[in-house]
């Protein structure tokens, strides 16, 4: 895989990064890496594939190039080439711990127990390159008693205690769902590697980088924490309402499913907002009268939303000096204007599944995002260009590996 991007546009090109990630957090933290020109190497095996992939294979799933259909997967393994190797194969780990030597840095974020159970680890990646650097990412870190725990994004989202501040009031704690430790695992992975790597190229030392995808949660819940800490009492669940704002929710517009949002925080904002609703706001006075009659204040809104166009009230919401926005669907982003004028969206041809849009890195150098150079590889795709080129391998050895099933490039049932 050839990156034609160029050095102002690809700042970690001549970086190697062997990918030993599943799932979200991990793939996201190295595709940041990817992204910057990084050349990412991802390890999976064809009875151990990435669970993004599927957590299961079946034999019509099989037949039916499932793997390369997971929308999860292609969007968080762009840019990064892809081999298979049978860790638990002697050969195979052999050959992973010759790629290490290669590499700048090795990511993985397994439960703490899968390395051990490979005879892997940061002192075996030493062993392979001395200054080698090893990012972990288990859910809560790699010391005290739940290190080995497993541990999936719902996990995560209750041990850092965001759904406790979730929900309505009469609600009991509710989930997200969106496994948000996940995706600040990855921001913070990709932070932490980025510091790594210039301490490495400083200074010549690799390092054991340790995160917790749970205490990367805490940013989300930290309100919670610290007013507990602060006064010993947990706040409220209040669902889209605010103990010190009214109105702040979000109201119903004439299409289907389109929503406003107003959140009005000072009196100023909220006599804006009397004169553009008229007499029927009339009837409610200060912020405290409003926030005792929170209920009543809220159907007087959506009275006066329902029956306008979302983003055409949104404009003259804040045209008016009242803060206001109009919730987008996932269609609606994916044809949104402003994104499109800035390029956000890249279209790739990607094997199996066709044209698809990939999202452009959120940090740009200049007016242009950073390119998309590849879609996301399918499974196996580059064994004869990792192992030939970078280890050696002829290609006997290579059909030699094949036909144990240390390597391939279709998904296999897991025998044991």
């Amino acid at each position: 895989m050839s990156d034609t991007r160029t050095p102002g546009m690809a700042p970690l090109k001549g970086v190697r990064i062997v990918d030993l990630c599943m799932g979200w957090a991990g793939p996201l933290a190295t595709r940041h890496m990817a992204d910057m020109g990084a050349d990412v190497i991802k390890v999976e095996s064809c009875e151990r594939f990435d669970w993004w992939r599927s957590w299961e294979a079946t034999p019509e799933w099989i037949e039916d190039d499932g793997a390369e259909k997971s929308v999860a997967f292609n969007t968080v393994n762009r840019n990064k080439r892809d081999i298979t190797l049978d860790l638990e194969h002697p050969e195979g780990r052999q050959l992973l711990l010759q790629l290490v030597g290669t590499a700048n840095a090795v990511v993985e974020n397994y439960s703490g127990g899968v390395l051990p159970k490979l005879n892997l680890g940061f002192e075996e990646f030493k062993q392979a390159k001395e200054d080698i650097i090893l990012l972990s990412m288990p859910a809560f870190g790699s010391n005290g008693p739940w290190k080995n725990f497993r541990a999936y994004g719902s996990t995560v989202e209750q041990a850092s205690g965001l759904p406790h501040l979730n929900g309505e009031s009469d609600d009991p704690p509710t989930m997200h769902h969106v496994a948000y430790g996940d995706a600040n695992g990855g921001l913070n992975g990709a932070a932490a590697l980025l510091v790594a790597l210039r301490h490495q190229n400083r200074t010549g030392e690799g390092q054991f980088v340790d995160l917790s995808q749970v205490e990367s949660m805490f940013a989300l819940a930290v309100h919670g924490i610290l007013e507990y800490a602060a006064t010993e009492t947990a706040p409220a669940r209040t669902g889209n309402a605010s103990q010190s704002m009214a109105p702040h929710g979000t109201y119903p517009c004439k299409e289907e499913d389109s929503w406003v949002v107003i959140q009005i925080m000072d009196e100023n904002q909220w006599q804006r907002l009397q004169q553009l609703v008229g007499n029927p706001l009339q009837q409610f006075g200060v912020l405290a009268d409003r926030i005792k009659k929170r209920e009543r204040l809220d159907q007087t809104i959506s009275i006066w939303t329902q029956d306008q166009d979302a983003r055409e009230l949104m404009f003259r919401l804040q045209q008016s000096g009242v803060p206001a926005a109009a919730t987008h669907t996932s269609a609606g982003l994916l044809g949104d204007e402003h994104l499109r004028s800035r390029g956000y969206w890249q279209w790739l041809e990607r094997a199996v599944v066709g044209r698809q849009p990939n999202p452009s890195p959120p940090y740009r150098q200049g007016p242009d995002p950073y390119a998309i150079s590849s879609p996301a590889p399918t499974l196996g795709q580059h064994n004869e260009e990792v192992l030939g080129d970078i280890l050696g391998l002829d290609a006997s050895e290579l059909a030699r590996l094949e036909a144990m099933g240390i390597i391939g490039k279709r998904p296999r049932m897991r025998t044991g």
